[in-house]
C-alpha cells in the first residue's frame, strides 16, 4: 500500500475506483512521530507504517483505519484526544483521517484501500 519508491506527493486514497481524499505518507521517523499533532482540522489522510497510534497531545479526535500491507482494512475506530490505540495484529499500516470520515465514506473492515498517484 505504501509506495516503495518513496513518492509521497500528489497521492490519493481510493476505494473501489472512487477517490476519497488526498493522501500524504509519513515516510520518515520524525514524520511518523509528529503525525497529526498540532492540527485543528485534518485535510485528507495521513498514511503511516504503525501498528498502533495515539492521540496524546492532540486537540481533536481522529479516525484510524488499521490495514494490512495490501490495503485491506482490519479495523476502523475513532480515537478521542489523550488515548492510545491498541496494536492490531496483521495491520502494519495506519490511515488517519478526520473523525467520522471513514463512516461517511462507508469504509468497513474487509474493504481494500489503495494509494494512487
Amino acid at each position: 500500500m505504501i509506495p516503495a519508491s518513496g513518492a509521497t506527493a500528489g497521492l490519493r486514497l481510493v476505494h473501489r475506483g472512487r477517490t476519497l481524499a488526498g493522501a500524504r505518507v509519513a515516510a520518515t521517523r520524525g514524520a511518523r512521530r509528529r503525525g497529526l499533532l498540532g492540527v485543528d482540522v485534518v485535510e485528507g489522510v495521513l498514511v503511516l507504517r504503525a501498528r498502533s497510534v495515539h492521540t496524546i497531545g492532540m486537540r481533536i479526535p481522529i479516525d484510524v483505519a488499521s490495514c494490512s500491507v495490501d490495503g485491506r482494512v482490519r479495523r476502523v475506530r475513532t480515537l478521542v484526544p489523550g488515548r492510545v490505540g491498541r496494536p492490531i495484529r496483521h495491520a502494519p499500516i495506519a490511515i488517519e483521517a478526520a473523525a467520522g470520515a471513514f463512516s461517511e465514506w462507508g469504509i468497513v473492515p474487509g474493504d481494500v484501500l489503495e494509494l494512487v498517484a
